[in-house]
């Protein structure tokens, strides 16, 4: 067994978040849409440049990256419908 210390806080917390967000997909408490809106919220807040970001730009980076990953993730294995994207 792992012990707490010998794992990454920050890792942790991406677990905990990942399966929770799949679990809620599982579930039917998230649509594909609901995904699709939180990967675009964190990619909008990497390209914005707001002086209060509690992180580095190369964190906020990886945290779009990985939210995108989640969404293709979801996306292949539950289904569901897009977003309705209005141009």
């Amino acid at each position: 067994m792992i012990e707490n210390s010998d794992v990454d806080p920050g890792d942790k917390a991406m677990i905990l978040l990942q399966s929770l967000i799949c679990y809620m997909r599982e579930k039917n408490l998230l649509s594909r849409a609901d995904i699709e809106e939180l990967r675009d919220r964190v990619e909008a807040r990497m390209a914005a440049t707001e002086p209060n970001l509690p992180c580095a730009s190369a964190l906020a980076a990886a945290a779009a990256s990985e939210m995108r990953e989640l969404d293709d993730f979801c996306g292949k294995k539950y289904g569901g419908k897009h977003r309705r994207r209005v141009n």
